[in-house]
């Protein structure tokens, strides 16, 4: 799981990256919201014939999105997702079965995805369909040849149904490719409300506050913060948060790009800022080493069991936490709450990530998997079984299953292209998405030894100038 972000402008790098403005409106929204249509059949083209859908289907649910016939049609789909989040989109793959007559296999696939797609293209058995987590990986697999575009069907569908940002990331040279089916809001932090009530915390606005609040917690006897250091993209996130609210949008975007180094003071100030929770004694859970041997969804499940002493009172991540709180005994809104990532410059960050269908095998069955994932029938499916969040602006919020998750998918909607797109997922993926390796391993060993401020940056960009050639 990755992360998102975004102006009406979508400027693009001569790489092909997308980078998206945000504006206070958007920080704003999120601040005030987190706290208190018939298609033709889309047969890669035109085509009008066989039109199925619900009628004569036998089941499904009714919708707003008339699919062909494909009985006898099978189709593989590739994503990184596992456990709830992979058992929750099965079941939009299985009402796709039941509307189409199709059979549709999941495949789950290992980071870096384009990694995994290659060998399985180099064995000439590669999924009809792949979720791919970052606009950089559209782009490489357009220019490996793999991609194939959208017929005219998602491409409608996608026009009805998302703001221009969102279709524009999935484009790669005018054309477009990708459908961004799931989104997230990557700038929050999710607390304890015991951990908080116990130790009388409030909720903070700025970053000094924080760090506040993290000391009161800690005074309390609770370590303040849990951290998923072994999965490298959940420090990534961290540092975007940071660099985006104190270096401001421009130099976010100049960063994305690799217009400018990762030696620059802006860098520093940012690597500097992080330190300031990174390198304390005893704020986060189980030290370095600790988190460094501690995964995403542990890292979750750690702060919201325990009672009155769980490991942490608090951890950053986006949305998405809600399916890993979901398989502790918290509830969402009662037990776990949360608050948007502090300002620590000016404005609060607003930093998005998205996993958007790709076409890697052409056929009218694969054109038509693309264009329900475009509708709001299947992504309405998903926002119900929780811990998911879409860009699809013609979803019902009501489809959410929490006041929580409702506000966040309001926020996102009504901030329209007035977000920033998470950076690494903007760099080539042996940089920004690949284990072990570049930003990902950089920000591990800085979270072994925050003090290494110069040679983190160090590294950084000897790591940032291999994969972006420059």
């Amino acid at each position: 799981m990755r992360g998102t972000s975004r102006i009406i402008r979508i400027p693009r790098s001569p790489d092909g990256h997308v980078t998206t403005p945000r504006t206070r409106r958007a920080a704003a929204l999120l601040a005030a919201g987190v706290l208190a249509v018939s298609l033709a059949a889309c047969g890669g083209g035109d085509d009008d014939e066989d039109k199925g859908g619900d009628e004569g289907r036998g089941g499904g649910t009714p919708g707003t999105v008339t699919l062909p016939k494909l009985d006898g049609e099978t189709l593989e789909v590739a994503a990184v997702w596992t456990g709830a989040e992979q058992k929750n989109f099965k079941q939009v793959l299985a009402e796709f079965e039941k509307r189409t007559g199709a059979k549709v296999t999941f495949v789950p696939a290992q980071d870096p995805i384009i990694n995994f797609l290659g060998s399985k293209i180099a064995g000439g058995a590669p999924p009809d369909v792949a979720l791919l987590p970052q606009p950089g990986a559209i782009k490489q697999a357009v220019d490996k040849g793999w991609a194939k575009p959208l017929g005219a069907g998602a491409t409608k569908e996608l026009g009805k149904n998302y703001s221009q940002g969102w279709q524009d990331i999935g484009k790669v040279d005018g054309k477009q490719y990708g459908v961004y089916y799931k989104a997230a809001n990557k700038s929050l932090i999710w607390y304890n409300a015991q951990v908080f009530e116990n130790a009388g915390a409030s909720e903070p606005k700025t970053w000094d506050e924080l760090l506040t609040t993290a000391q009161t917690v800690y005074d309390s006897g609770v370590t303040p913060f849990s951290v998923g250091g072994a999965d490298g993209w959940t420090l990534t996130d961290w540092f975007e948060n940071i660099y985006l609210s104190q270096a401001g949008p421009e130099k976010y975007d100049q960063l994305a790009r690799h217009e400018i180094k990762w030696t620059d003071p802006s860098v520093k100030e940012a690597l500097t800022t992080l330190a300031e929770v990174w390198g304390k004694k005893d704020y986060v859970a189980g030290g370095p080493s600790g988190a460094l041997q501690t995964e995403f969804p542990a890292s979750v499940t750690q702060t919201f069991t325990g009672g009155d002493q769980p490991k942490a009172g608090m951890v950053y991540e986006g949305d998405f936490v809600q399916v890993n709180i979901g398989e502790t005994k918290a509830e969402v809104g009662t037990d776990a709450k949360v608050f948007p990532f502090p300002a620590v410059g000016d404005t609060a960050p607003v930093v998005s990530g998205g996993d958007a269908a790709v076409i890697l095998e052409d056929s009218k069955a694969a054109q038509a998997l693309a264009t329900f994932l475009a509708s709001p029938d299947a992504a309405a499916i998903q926002a119900k079984l929780g811990g998911f969040l879409s860009p699809n602006k013609a979803i019902d919020p009501s489809a959410y299953p929490n006041d929580v998750q409702k506000k966040i998918a309001e926020a996102l909607i009504a901030s329209g292209d007035d977000f920033r797109f998470d950076m690494s997922d903007q760099a080539p993926q042996a940089f920004g998405g690949t284990p072990g390796k570049g930003e990902w391993k950089a920000l591990q060993d800085f979270l072994k030894n925050p003090k290494d401020v110069a040679g983190a940056q160090a590294k950084l960009e000897a790591d940032a100038a291999a994969a972006y050639g420059n």
